[in-house]
């Protein structure tokens, strides 16, 4: 039985951990729930899981001793690899940049409110790109705790999606001056920050000469962490 003290103890080597839970030929609630919480604590990229997956199977395969069942194994291994060709690149690394016009930030936006796990705080100009918006509010459906601050003036330009997420439930709130709210940036969860000139509109992809920076810098996400709540307690509720 694999329990939370040995998980700790034998970080990260995650296959180890795998082969330990085969030795009695299940996965126990409790073993699936401490797999989890490191999965959880310690992310994998998209490469680490495939070379995790594959070990896996290897593992599921040295035991079993039937040439039929082998086969049907592989047959598995094979559909579950053409599946996750798939799934979303994840975003990694410290620093990565994206430009516009064309659809790079626009997707780098998009997979990373896919990513957030248990927030996303978003400071963004105006919004009023419904493909962004769309994840956004499928990720609210989904648990996902979404704050929005944004502009006053721009919330009621034409094709703000501003309204159609406060009706939805997201909290969002506006600067009550007559200045501009001009901040571009999102946090997803406590891992990423995302900033730059790129405000998120269907102009901003399509036209015009923008920039996207998303960092992992732990230094960078605090300090953009503590604007954000700073301006969160100054602004006022959007209803």
């Amino acid at each position: 039985m694999v329990t939370w003290a040995l998980i700790c103890a034998l970080m990260p080597n995650l296959e180890e951990l795998f082969r330990q839970t085969l030795e009695d030929e299940v996965l126990s609630r409790s073993e699936r729930k401490a797999l989890a919480k490191i999965l959880l604590e310690e992310p994998l990229d998209q490469r680490e899981k495939q070379v995790l997956r594959s070990k896996i199977f290897q593992m599921a395969g040295s035991v079993l001793e039937d040439d039929e069942d082998r086969r049907i194994l592989q047959w598995l291994y094979e559909a579950n690899k053409l599946l996750a060709r798939g799934e979303a690149k994840e975003v990694r690394g410290e620093n990565q940049v994206y430009f516009s016009p064309g659809d790079a930030c626009l997707e780098t936006i998009k997979l990373m409110v896919r990513q957030a796990r248990f927030s996303l705080d978003i400071c963004v100009f105006t919004i009023s790109d419904d493909r962004i918006t769309r994840e956004i509010l499928n990720r609210a459906q989904q648990g996902l705790t979404v704050r929005i601050l944004t502009d006053n003036e721009k919330l009621h330009d034409k094709g703000s999606d501003i309204d159609r997420m406060a009706a939805a439930g997201i909290s969002v709130r506006i600067d009550a001056t007559h200045h501009h709210m001009h901040h571009k940036f999102a946090l997803v969860d406590d891992r990423y920050i995302l900033t730059g000139s790129y405000n998120w509109t269907r102009s901003a992809a399509e036209y015009n000469e923008e920039n996207l920076l998303v960092s992992d810098d732990a230094n960078t996400i605090r300090q953009f962490q503590k604007k954000f709540d700073e301006l969160w307690a100054e602004m006022q509720p959007y209803t």
